[in-house]
């Protein structure tokens, strides 16, 4: 609580790091054509882009505004094609079964050999033992998913908010910047492109707000 003023600005920032988990992270871990996200696919066709970018928090309005723009206009897309785009996209770029071109799990960049359930993995899944904290999904995926750690990070803002910073300092930060350029250099839906990019502005604008001192691994992808 040091980086802030007052107990209502943490509390104010804690909110902002629900919404940027929650609204995110179901994006990263739903494939579209399963009907779990329509919700927030409806809410993206039917955005104020320029409204939108005004309130989003801890990214710079007009980095957000064309982040935001490419989801909208993803989602448009999705309503004129009947998702079919969108749908092998997010195979293409989450499930495979070609290889991913930007796998989102932290250990594939951060492990020497490139694998899921790496050594960022185990790091988390430690972490999580030592503070009685529970998965938030089943066994298939690793913990260091990048959709699952932005639900992570909406969870402990509103359950364990003085692990956040320690969380994202040690388990997001060092290396999701680098997922989410690789994943937005990867992306050909306008959708995924502006997703990578929302993500990683708001990571970064959380490291800054909280006044983090990140230490950057060597990456091997």
């Amino acid at each position: 609580m040091d980086a802030f003023e007052g107990e209502g600005v943490f509390d104010a920032c804690m909110e902002a790091v629900q919404f940027v988990g929650t609204t995110l992270s179901q994006f990263f871990l739903n494939d579209p054509s399963t009907g779990a996200i329509d919700a927030g696919l409806a809410a993206m066709a039917a955005l104020d882009v320029d409204a939108a970018a005004d309130e989003w928090p801890f990214a710079d309005e007009p980095e957000a505004r064309c982040a935001l723009a490419l989801m909208h206009e993803g989602a448009l897309q999705r309503e004129a094609d009947g998702g079919e785009a969108m749908k092998w996209e997010y195979r293409r770029l989450f499930v495979g079964p070609q290889s991913l071109p930007a796998p989102p799990w932290g250990s594939v960049y951060t492990d020497r050999d490139c694998v899921v359930f790496g050594e960022s993995t185990i790091a988390l899944r430690s972490w999580m033992r030592a503070r009685g904290i529970e998965r938030l999904n089943d066994e298939k995926d690793p913990e260091d998913h990048i959709g699952l750690v932005l639900a992570m990070a909406a969870w402990l803002a509103e359950e364990k908010s003085e692990l956040v910073g320690e969380f994202l300092r040690l388990h997001v930060l060092p290396w999701s910047g680098h997922l989410l350029e690789q994943l937005e250099a990867a992306a050909e839906h306008p959708f995924y492109k502006g997703l990578a990019s929302i993500a990683r502005t708001s990571l970064s604008g959380m490291r800054d707000a909280f006044g983090l001192e990140v230490v950057e691994p060597r990456f091997y992808r």
